[in-house]
């Protein structure tokens, strides 16, 4: 399995299309259309990477997911914003006990999964945004153990967590209820199976056949292991600036692999390549 370097999205500039400061999330919805978050904004771009629409945000964005009925969910600071496709704001979230700092929301049934990067934990509510449990508190550590400040997750079709723990390399599987199932990874500076330095995976993402997608800091890489943690590829190496940390990870219907390059401000696509590919 090998993947080759495709599209370059948004970037760094002034232009509309563009990201001033900050990217930090990327999405899909069911149509391939590509959502990013970053300064205060979302700027939807077409599968080919056509600069489609863009709208303001109240503060800054975190992250951002679309859910199946098309709504886009923007994560920030103390409160989660939800929008329709078209950009106008349906609804707020807010609980003030217990929402920090959201840079995670996956959908389960009917419940909403927000992961508060300030607790270290994830938060599960029902779609009223009624609390119903967290996920990762029985942690020794008191919760996810994140020096890189972001708690990321992603969600298999049967309903299963997958979350980045990078203090504790490795990639950790829940039930909605918080309840652990497993998990796969060790520390390992040499051997590319493995997570190096102090602190990764930290991000990740999963395709539609159930391989975990993760990126790394220090240096930034990506890298593709199957459901049993075991190493597939390592999709991008060398390719980020050596300062991108926290690069977040959407995957389309045809493997292909969308990278929020957060040096460069622009959505680094990496295309999966078959036997018959050139």
């Amino acid at each position: 399995m090998t993947y080759k370097p495709g599209l370059r999205i948004a970037g760094k500039g002034s232009a509309a299309y563009q990201f001033q400061e900050h990217l930090r999330g990327v999405a899909l919805d069911g149509d391939g259309l590509i959502y990013a978050v970053g300064d205060s904004s979302v700027k939807v771009f077409s599968d080919d990477g056509e600069f489609v629409r863009q709208w303001a945000t109240g503060t800054p964005g975190f992250c951002v997911s679309v859910d199946r009925g098309g709504r886009v969910w923007v994560g920030q600071w103390d409160q989660v914003e939800i929008f329709d496709a078209k950009g106008h704001l349906a609804d707020t979230w807010q609980d003030p006990d217990r929402l920090g700092l959201v840079t995670s929301i996956g959908f389960v049934n009917d419940d909403v999964l927000l992961a508060d990067a300030d607790a270290r934990w994830i938060r599960r509510y029902d779609r009223e945004g009624n609390f119903l449990n967290n996920i990762g508190a029985q942690h020794r550590k008191g919760g996810f153990h994140i020096p890189n400040g972001v708690v990321d997750f992603a969600i298999d079709r049967s309903g299963i967590l997958h979350v980045a723990n990078p203090g504790m390399h490795r990639v950790e599987r829940y039930r909605p209820d918080g309840e652990l199932l497993g998990h796969f990874g060790r520390f390992d500076g040499r051997d590319p199976a493995g997570f190096p330095g102090c602190c990764n995976p930290t991000n990740l993402a999963l395709d539609a056949e159930g391989r975990v997608i993760v990126s790394e800091k220090a240096g930034p890489r990506v890298k593709v292991y199957d459901a049993d943690g075991e190493l597939l590829a390592v999709a991008a190496d060398g390719l980020f600036d050596a300062a991108a940390k926290n690069m977040d990870l959407a995957v389309g219907s045809g493997g292909q692999i969308y990278v929020a390059d957060t040096v460069a401000l622009e959505v680094r696509v990496l295309n999966r390549q078959t036997e018959e590919t050139p």
